[in-house]
């Protein structure tokens, strides 16, 4: 299994997979590299590389868990494209994968080719920051990954109406393992609920909106589920408004977040692709 350490002493997991230029992706918040397995079949001819970010899928944990924070693992990537000795890539950023894009927009814009969000502004909602503090580092109480996978589905059937179970079946073991002695067991540090609530109180939040004014260097894409309740309609807009070269896609019937191999989504980072060349 492909890994390197960081400057920090952080044993990380990476995927790299094809030939040709090279695409980093970046997951969401507590996923890992299987976050990207329904898109990789759409990006032949490519390089692609997925990381596991520190605390995350197959990477270490490092000791402190206040490390778990979107400066830290920008500089993770950036680690990973010198340990590969790559120059540029496009970056397709999942949900806290789009966040750490716009700030190594501002941070390393010289290793920026393109960038694409999935489901995922510069402003999220309460309810979606709700949603997730109230499972994230939680272990939940299913019994096996077939039981996940129904929960799933039942509590998903609003926002992802036509997914099937078969898929919620490859989600749960995505996100979830079987732990010893049954249940089922965290793919990621539980520590990093503290480290949100630590920074969620140290102090004012910085004005990601600069961040995102970054993105106008480069083509970028902005893909939203249709029924997101993190990335809302009014935040979308405003994208559109202040980055007037935004390439924009709505993914019907997906919520947070889309799987990225919907038409919709594919086109969009196919266009980003395509620019960035």
């Amino acid at each position: 299994m492909p890994s390197f350490t960081t400057s920090d002493g952080v044993t990380l997991h990476y995927e790299d997979e094809g030939s040709g230029p090279p695409v980093l992706c970046l997951a969401g918040l507590t996923r890992n590299s299987t976050d990207f397995t329904y898109l990789m079949p759409h990006l032949g001819g490519y390089r692609v590389l997925r990381l596991d970010y520190r605390g995350r899928g197959q990477s270490g944990y490092p000791d402190d868990f206040m490390s778990y924070n979107i400066l830290r693992e920008g500089a993770d990537a950036i680690e990973l494209l010198d340990h590969l000795d790559i120059p540029k890539v496009t970056l397709i950023g999942t949900s806290r994968g789009g966040l750490i894009a716009m700030a190594l927009s501002v941070t390393n814009p010289d290793r920026l080719s393109g960038v694409v969000l999935n489901d995922i502004g510069p402003e999220v909602t309460s309810i979606g920051i709700e949603r997730i503090m109230d499972y994230v580092g939680k272990t939940p109480p299913f019994a096996n990954l077939d039981e996940a996978a129904r929960a799933l589905m039942t509590g998903q059937a609003d926002a992802f109406p036509d997914v099937p179970l078969k898929r919620w079946r490859e989600q749960a073991e995505f996100m979830w393992a079987n732990a010893e002695g049954g249940g089922i067991a965290l793919r990621y540090d539980a520590r990093l609920r503290d480290a949100l609530v630590g920074q969620a109180g140290a102090g004012e939040a910085p004005d990601l909106w600069q961040l995102f004014d970054g993105l106008q260097n480069f083509p970028t894409a902005a893909i939203k589920g249709a029924n997101s309740d993190l990335l809302s309609d009014e935040t979308f807009a405003k994208m559109q408004e202040r980055h007037p070269d935004l390439i924009t896609a709505i993914v019907p019937n997906r919520g947070h977040v889309p799987f990225l191999d919907e038409p919709e989504a594919v086109a969009a980072i196919h266009q980003v692709l395509r620019k960035a060349a």
